[in-house]
């Protein structure tokens, strides 16, 4: 399957009661990325940015579900305080 000219760019933002979280993946001749924004009262918290492999945007073109596709985007620092911890 040739993903060499596949173009494919995406965005969700979904909105809870502390915050809202944006996930965009962006593909463009057959590289991409997948990123997860994370914001708390409308301020920017942080942002993860990470390269797609190529077996999954053989599968983003197939149209399939791929799971746990941003578990391994999330925020990597250490919650300190109790305060910290609610915020995320």
């Amino acid at each position: 399957m040739n993903i060499d000219n596949f173009n494919y760019e995406n965005t969700e933002v979904s909105a809870q009661k502390g915050g809202k979280t944006v996930r965009k993946v962006y593909i463009k001749k057959g590289n991409g990325y997948k990123s997860v924004t994370k914001y708390t009262k409308g301020k920017k918290l942080y942002t993860i940015k990470k390269p797609i492999s190529k077996t999954h945007i053989q599968l983003i073109k197939l149209k399939k579900f791929i799971p746990g596709f941003f578990s391994d985007c999330k925020d990597g620092k250490k919650c300190k305080t109790m305060k910290n911890k609610i915020r995320l």
